[in-house]
């Protein structure tokens, strides 16, 4: 667990007349690339975010805004800024408009103790709000945005070795009272506080945690960001502005329930979805990009979907029903393609999807980093076996599970498949064909057993398509290629090589769907 942030900003030069200018170098852009689990908001991003919301909340002075997972306190920094400007009509009068804004409206809670500092600075020009240096005194240090300290639940007796609310490990995250227990406020109870138990909030906008360390293999993560927006909605706010990554489009461990609530929630209004890596947050990997959203107490219809790419809109925004799907496909491009091969009809009937020949995890039993022998001999009943890097041998009595799958010829598709750069553009890996007496780890799924080779050659050439592998890319948010992703790729006749040419004369897809399949999926070169 790394904490956000490691280094104190300077103090911004202290003005009379409002908030400080905008240094040419913003001081919060460089904290914004300093952890990937508590990822502090870049500045132009953050007013990206408030944009969203309608103009009519500037000019508001009963509206109370809070950030409850507050990093640098840019969300509430920029918020000051912009309701200066849109209460001067309220109240002409620049230190009591100052005064109103921030001692009645504008609410924080620090993800710890050291944003608890950065995020004061931001809004208040100190870190110590009762100061002599900050815009506006306070009697107690923290002013509006508090660190306050929370506690994780290990059940009756503190037995359980993870947290019932945010799934952290103990070992990972228990280190005595002078170290950060990432127990988050906001997520487990502590704030608000008991003394804030009867205010209502108008605005909630933020950036919380994303993930915590949760003690599992090879330093796993488990996700939180979805704790802390189901409590954001569960106070029933007017408006909700939230940014966290995309994975929750269509994967994530824990995250099925979410997903399937996000997809039915008619008051989404907005949602804005940067799929390239980098694009939000520049240096911080966040596979599957980052999206934010603006949820309306007062909505009740459709989604205004927008893509951006480099920092910029991409295509037009698309208004659709984020529940069409049991995931939510992000490019709006894709959407019509998606619908054609969903409506498809064989004798009436809708086509079984590739999902269904797909295996689970660990299809013979074994974890990725098992191996067997270096050679068959001396093994009575020898089994190839495909593994992580390398290809040992095991006997056929060790099979774990689906010991009758051995006879079959098999293709093998690698779980992982994902590269290093901005964006995915191949989405599956080369299938592997197995004959009968070869098995494989969970290093891969197991994509479809057969009678004869000429079948599984028939499905590997169907899966190398950019038509197949364009179906994988509206499901597939990160490296990550379980069953799931397979679920849009009807399963086609297996007695033939199937073209690009072929299937998409097959689903009557346009030439503009064409042009988008071609561009956003690359070719494979010939093996």
């Amino acid at each position: 667990m790394t904490t956000a942030m490691t280094t104190d900003p300077a103090v911004p030069e202290t003005r009379d007349d409002g908030p400080p200018s905008r240094p040419e170098r913003d001081i919060l852009d460089c904290l914004a690339q300093l952890s990937n689990s508590n990822v502090p908001t870049p500045p132009v991003l953050a007013e990206q975010m408030l944009n969203l919301l309608p103009a009519e909340v500037w000019a508001r002075p009963d509206y109370v805004w809070v950030d409850p997972f507050s990093k640098s306190g840019i969300f509430l920094r920029e918020a000051a800024s912009r309701l200066l400007d849109g209460l001067e009509d309220w109240e002409p009068d620049f230190e009591k408009r100052r005064e109103h804004i921030f001692r009645n409206m504008l609410y924080g809670c620090a993800t710890i103790e050291i944003t608890g500092e950065v995020s004061r600075r931001s809004l208040y020009y100190s870190r110590d709000a009762a100061g002599p240096e900050s815009v506006l005194r306070f009697d107690d240090s923290a002013g509006n945005v508090p660190f306050v300290p929370a506690k994780h639940d290990y059940g009756p007796g503190g037995r359980r070795k993870r947290c019932r609310t945010c799934g952290a490990s103990k070992k990972k995250v228990e280190r005595g009272d002078s170290r950060e227990n990432y127990a988050y406020a906001f997520i487990h109870g502590a704030y608000p506080t008991e003394e804030m138990k009867d205010m209502k909030f108008d605005v909630i906008v933020g950036n919380p945690p994303y993930h915590l360390e949760d003690g599992g293999h090879n330093n796993s993560a488990t996700p939180v960001f979805h704790k802390f927006v189901e409590k954001a909605i569960e106070m029933n706010p007017r408006y909700l502005v939230m940014i966290t990554p995309s994975r929750w489009f269509n994967g994530g461990k824990g995250l099925n329930g979410f997903r399937g609530r996000m997809l039915q929630d008619r008051h989404i209004r907005r949602l804005v979805d940067y799929p390239k890596l980098y694009d939000a947050f520049p240096g911080v990997k966040i596979r599957g990009g980052v999206s934010y959203f603006l949820w309306d107490r007062d909505h009740d219809g459709d989604c205004t979907v927008q893509t951006m790419w480099d920092g910029e809109p991409m295509y037009e925004p698309m208004t659709r029903d984020l529940g069409e799907w049991d995931v939510l496909v992000r490019w709006n491009r894709a959407v019509s393609a998606l619908r054609k091969v969903r409506d498809y009809r064989v004798k009436g009937k809708p086509e079984p999807t590739w999902a269904a020949r797909v295996s689970p995890m660990k299809p013979f039993g074994f974890r990725t980093y098992f191996h067997g022998r270096a050679t068959r001999r001396g093994i009575k009943d020898p089994v190839k076996l495909y593994g992580s890097k390398k290809i040992t041998w095991i006997d056929r009595s060790e099979i774990l599970v689906n010991n009758a799958w051995v006879d079959d010829w098999k293709l093998l598709m690698s779980r992982v498949q994902g590269t290093s750069a901005a964006i995915e553009r191949q989405f599956l890996p080369r299938p592997i064909i197995a004959g009968p007496g070869e098995a494989c780890t969970e290093t891969y799924v197991v994509a479809g057993r057969f009678a004869t080779r000429q079948e599984a050659e028939y499905a590997a050439s169907y899966l190398r398509t950019r038509f197949a592998r364009f179906l994988v890319s509206a499901r597939k948010a990160t490296h990550d290629s379980a069953r799931d992703v397979y679920a849009f790729i009807p399963q086609v006749s297996l007695d033939r090589v199937w073209t690009d040419a072929d299937l998409y004369e097959r689903y009557g897809l346009s030439e503009a769907e064409i042009e988008f399949i071609e561009s956003h999926i690359c070719e494979l070169a010939a093996e």
